[in-house]
């Protein structure tokens, strides 16, 4: 197995190797900074036979440090030059049944599926579709057992945010797991450089779900409402959402007085704004409605 070094330099030389021009379009920016590359496998601890699912491989150089330390790796990677050149410096482990290289859109693909459980993402996600793949790593089971993921630094801060900068997407993750951004990472650890700060964030999924699936469909329907009009009261944004005819997230509404109603029983006063609700909070007013 070939791995480039990991500095700016060699990067660039394996780019131009490979006949790829990093794209703007696919968030193409790759690690270049060792350190960084350390604390990733560091926080993944994929050992002898843990299975990983790694989302943009680029070069491989993450793959690699995830197959030396004995992990079973299936990589995605839409880029049709990146995946030649995976296939051609990657051949042995390829081979030897240990990296399944994929060529293809994650979007397009059923990603809890791709894996037998228990497993593991390892991943520098391209930073445009950030929110589709925690979508699509969390809403269904089977769950990954740990989630280590290069974002974008404002967005991990969205997704770890505490009550007072709570988001849809925040809600979303939180529900499913707990979350940490482990670290933070330049600019200049890639090539090129992104114009924006990036951050490591680990999910650690919870064990059980908390609602049945219905239940949890409905939680997300109640959640949009909500954030629709996230700097409003919360008693007038909900009556407004939410107001006439069957609504998927409460059933029929009745207008101000059942939302005051739902508001008072969930313990959630009326003047709070959706971004100051907890996890929690959203579930106990789901109740409330129900």
């Amino acid at each position: 197995m070939n791995r480039p070094r990991l500095n700016a330099l060699e990067v660039r030389r394996t780019l131009r190797a490979a006949g790829v021009r990093a794209s703007h379009a696919r968030s193409q920016n790759f690690l270049a900074d060792p350190d960084v590359l350390e604390a990733i496998l560091d926080l993944a601890d994929a050992g002898d036979g843990t299975r990983v699912l790694e989302i943009g491989p680029g070069l491989g150089i993450l793959t690699g440090g995830l197959l030396a330390a004995g992990a079973e790796v299936t990589a995605v990677e839409l880029d049709r030059n990146l995946a030649a050149y995976l296939h051609a410096h990657l051949a042995a482990p390829i081979e030897a049944g240990r990296l399944r290289l994929m060529e293809g859109d994650a979007l397009d693909l059923d990603l809890p599926d791709l894996v037998p459980a228990p497993y593991r993402v390892v991943a520098n996600i391209p930073y445009h579709i950030t929110s589709p793949i925690l979508h699509r790593l969390l809403e269904r089971a089977p769950r990954p057992e740990r989630l280590v993921l290069m974002v974008q630094a404002e967005v991990a801060d969205r997704i770890a945010a505490a009550p007072g900068q709570m988001s849809y997407l925040s809600v979303f993750v939180q529900f499913h797991a707990t979350v940490r951004v482990a670290l933070r990472v330049p600019p200049e650890a890639f090539e090129p450089a992104p114009k924006v700060a990036s951050a490591v964030v680990v999910l650690e999924p919870h064990a059980a779900r908390e609602l049945p699936p219905e239940r949890e469909e409905a939680l997300w329907g109640l959640v949009q409402s909500g954030f629709r009009e996230r700097r409003k009261m919360l008693r007038n944004v909900l009556a407004r959402q939410l107001h006439g005819g069957a609504d998927a997230a409460t059933g029929p509404m009745v207008g101000q007085v059942r939302v005051d109603a739902a508001l008072a029983t969930a313990g959630i006063a009326g003047d709070r704004r959706p971004q100051t609700l907890s996890v929690g909070d959203w579930v106990r007013l789901l109740g409330a409605f129900a």
